[in-house]
């Protein structure tokens, strides 16, 4: 049976992302099917109020304006901070934690070469202006542990070597309520290196 010509587009959207199959897909536009009017309207005003999106001139978040909201709030600004991140998935995870209060930086991924992924793509040269102009004096490296990970904090150590800044990664290790005997040898491995005093 050939479905509806606009039931199958909205399909065929919602299978082009990630994680989503075509019975996602479907189930998802079925439901959307299921909305009044309105509802549908206000999903339609939302993907269209998404051509509105760009990265902030310095920190590359998605905002609205030229300057993001992280960005131009002078509080943060004055813990001369700023925590570089992979990805706006991060950014998001650190903030629901509350434990962090300054600015960030999202590289966009992590230097890999065999990928084409180098610091131009990372746009490390912003990192290094924004370090400037911002007056930062600490600087947390919030990548992931990875080979590519460690890597890309070498090379940011190394760019910022000149500055007046210091570099911090954070750590990494045994997660709350896991037990050693399930837990990888490599986080085992970061857990021993990243002990502190008790």
């Amino acid at each position: 049976m050939d479905l509806p010509k606009p039931l199958a587009l909205l399909i065929d959207s919602f299978s082009k992302l990630p994680g989503i199959g075509e019975k996602s897909a479907t189930r998802l536009a079925l439901n959307i099917v299921q909305w009044n009017s309105n509802e549908r309207r206000e999903f339609s005003n939302a993907l269209e109020l998404m051509d509105g999106l760009r990265n902030c001139n310095f920190c590359n978040v998605l905002s609205d304006e030229p300057v993001c909201q992280i960005c131009s709030n002078e509080k943060r600004k004055s813990e001369k901070t700023i925590c570089v991140i992979e990805n706006i998935n991060d950014l998001i995870a650190i903030e629901k934690s509350e434990q962090y209060y300054g600015n960030y930086f999202v590289l966009g991924g992590v230097l890999n070469p065999l990928l084409g992924v180098g610091p131009k793509e990372l746009y490390l040269d912003k990192l290094e202006s924004m370090v400037q102009e911002f007056g930062t004096r600490n600087l947390i490296l919030a990548i992931n542990p990875s080979v590519e990970g460690d890597a890309t904090c070498s090379y940011i150590k190394e760019l910022l070597s000149g500055q007046d800044v210091d570099i911090q990664r954070i750590g990494f290790g045994i997660p709350m309520g896991g037990s050693l005997e399930y837990v990888d040898s490599m986080t085992i491995s970061k857990a021993f290196e990243n002990r502190k005093q008790f």
